[in-house]
């Protein structure tokens, strides 16, 4: 018993060294994580800009559909400001290979989608997917990632290889609102319909600015019958 304590003991001090060596950093702020801090720091965990959209039937993400598309519900997690923790974390997350960056996040979004009555009857999830050649370039698809995490708290199935993007489109950055739109026509597929009939989908994405690629999405799966469908991002542009 006392080796195994000695043994303990050696390993938080090797673990302190190590941590002032090579300090791990939050992934929004930069700030050095202390004990028991995994990926945010405390400070961002709590007041990174959360919108609450969740308690917020009629806020600016399901603004963005109406007389476009039949959405039961819409949200976002965070503000995505240029230049802001936001965008630091989501720079992680899809660029430097950080993939449980969504998992955390989807955990923190399906904790208050609980709360939710809308969100609580979702029977799937499915993710915004990427293109078979930039998924083998990225090696993972970060929409997919932020669905696993969802799932965790909302008990429902993520539904992976069934809404299909068939067209590898140029990037959305720099365009226009139209021009987003003209660049996803006939993106998407749906390959097993029967599977998501009479079923309540949310469909997930990391950022959502225009909605052009999310109402691309929804076209596609509305097409099946009785299908219900929200929506639910980790940030929304602002």
């Amino acid at each position: 018993m006392p080796y195994i304590k000695g043994m303990k003991l050696l390993r938080g001090y090797l673990a302190d060294f190590v941590s002032l060596l090579f300090p791990q950093l939050c992934s929004a702020c930069n700030a050095s994580l202390v004990a028991n801090e995994h990926i945010l720091c405390s400070d961002c965990r709590y007041n990174l800009p959360y919108t609450n959209f969740h308690t917020q039937p009629d806020n600016i993400v399901a603004q963005q559909f109406y007389g476009k598309i039949s959405v039961e519900a819409a949200y976002a997690l965070y503000f995505f400001n240029k230049g802001g923790n936001v965008q630091n974390l989501m720079h992680h997350f899809k660029y430097r290979g950080m993939h449980q960056i969504g998992n955390l996040l989807g955990n923190i979004a399906g904790r208050q989608l609980k709360e939710n009555l809308i969100f609580n009857s979702v029977d799937y999830i499915i993710p915004v997917p990427l293109h078979k050649k930039r998924l083998k370039e990225r090696g993972y698809n970060q929409s997919a990632c932020f669905a696993d995490g969802l799932a965790e708290k909302l008990n429902a199935t993520v539904e992976l290889d069934n809404l299909i993007r068939v067209v590898a489109t140029t990037t959305q950055t720099h365009k226009s609102r139209f021009a987003r739109f003209e660049n996803m026509q006939e993106v998407f597929t749906v390959d097993k319909p029967q599977r998501l009939e009479g079923k309540h989908v949310l469909l997930v994405d990391d950022i959502v600015t225009t909605g052009s690629t999310l109402e691309a999405c929804s076209i596609e799966l509305l097409k099946v019958p009785g299908l219900k469908l929200s929506i639910a991002t980790i940030a929304y542009a602002v």
